[in-house]
């Protein structure tokens, strides 16, 4: 399967957004320190935190890297299929992007990055850029748009709480 839009890669360059399509940028603070960094990179990297936001995943591989295969259910029912894109794991940044494929009730690109600024200050950022690919996602307008901003936010108030966790306590 090929991916359904032009711009496979575009989410890397912060704030891009291709014409037509509309964008998103949520950022929530996680936390301070290596240990809450680490701990939210691993959550990220390995599919924990969309388990937890309550979406069914179905990935091809136990961690995020280009090319894996990954399908999104949403309530058991709406299947969106996805495919990363890219990775990074850096000393203060881990994160990963998909890109929707066919059968996707959107078109477009997500991505979720987890960094660390000077200060130790941990950040979730969820970007993404999509427009409609369903008549339903279509039918939804602004409704659709907003669902996707309140699924990053939960997104980042799932992953503060994960960092927070000490598996050690």
């Amino acid at each position: 399967m090929s991916f359904t839009y032009d711009d496979v890669g575009a989410t890397r360059e912060q704030g891009h957004c291709p014409p037509g399509f509309h964008s998103l940028h949520v950022r929530t603070r996680l936390g301070e320190g290596e240990p809450v960094f680490r701990r939210a990179a691993e959550a990220l990297l390995t599919w924990q935190m969309h388990r937890t936001v309550g979406v069914a995943i179905d990935a091809s591989a136990e961690r995020a890297a280009p090319g894996v295969d990954v399908t999104v259910t949403l309530a058991g029912m709406v299947k969106a299929p996805c495919r990363v894109v890219w990775t990074v794991e850096e000393h203060r940044r881990a994160g990963w992007a998909y890109g929707t494929l066919p059968g996707h009730p959107e078109c477009g690109e997500e991505a979720f990055v987890v960094d660390r600024t000077g200060d130790g200050t941990v950040w979730l950022t969820v970007t993404a850029f999509t427009r409609p690919a369903k008549w339903y996602s279509r039918a939804g307008g602004a409704a659709t748009r907003g669902l996707q901003h309140a699924y990053a936010r939960r997104c980042g108030a799932v992953l503060r709480r994960l960092s927070a966790e000490d598996p050690a306590d």
